[in-house]
């Protein structure tokens, strides 16, 4: 065998190890979309904001109450939206939707998601608003980049940008809401189109 062979040999080996290790079957869709849905989401909110809440927002009120239910809806909507696309795209490579690589994917990605909610949780329930959406985009940022190791490596990138901006909007607290479209809306659509022209567009 000429050293062409073996060179190709060894990727062929190489590309098997990363697909019994990594879940590659992200669609890029999803981003898109769970993009719009919190711009959709960021739009409601805004307008709830600053036509009833008169400058206070009480945690007991039905403003805070409906942020709560809009943020609820965004995020079923995007895993919703997440399950199915992946499914189809899983379906059409010929591979499957559960396996070792895809628990390992969802356990990593889960455990800074959910001690950041319960964190931010409790802060809420001290009645600090201002930290929520910076923190909301540093403990998203940190599961991804948790969960990149199990599956397309790029996302570690959109990780690291969202808690970049985490990081900005805990320092300017005033523009948090701002930050926090960026980081949630755009960000997710910019990456997302990226996502999917790379890997999805063949």
């Amino acid at each position: 065998m000429s050293n062409e062979d073996y060179l190709k040999d060894i990727s062929e080996i190489k590309n098997l190890m990363n697909k019994s290790s990594r879940f590659i079957s992200l669609s890029g869709l999803t981003g898109i979309l769970a993009g719009i849905y919190a711009l959709i989401g960021a739009a409601v909110t805004y307008y709830f904001v600053t036509t009833y809440s008169y400058g206070t927002l009480l945690l007991d009120g039905w403003v805070f109450k409906t942020i709560v239910f809009i943020l609820f809806m965004v995020a079923f909507l995007s895993i919703v939206t997440g399950i199915y696309l992946t499914t189809k795209k899983a379906k059409k490579n010929g591979e499957k939707i559960w396996d070792t690589s895809s628990r390992r994917l969802i356990l990593n990605f889960l455990i800074p998601l959910v001690v950041g909610g319960l964190y931010i949780l409790i802060i809420l329930s001290q009645g600090r608003y201002g930290q929520t959406g910076g923190l909301m985009l540093i403990f998203y940022g940190l599961a991804l980049i948790n969960a990149s190791k199990y599956s397309i490596g790029n996302i570690k990138y959109l990780g690291y940008s969202e808690v970049i901006l985490g990081l900005i909007a805990t320092l300017y607290p005033g523009y948090g809401f701002w930050i926090w479209v960026v980081g949630f809306g755009f960000m997710h659509i910019i990456y997302g189109t990226y996502m999917h022209f790379k890997y999805d567009v063949k």
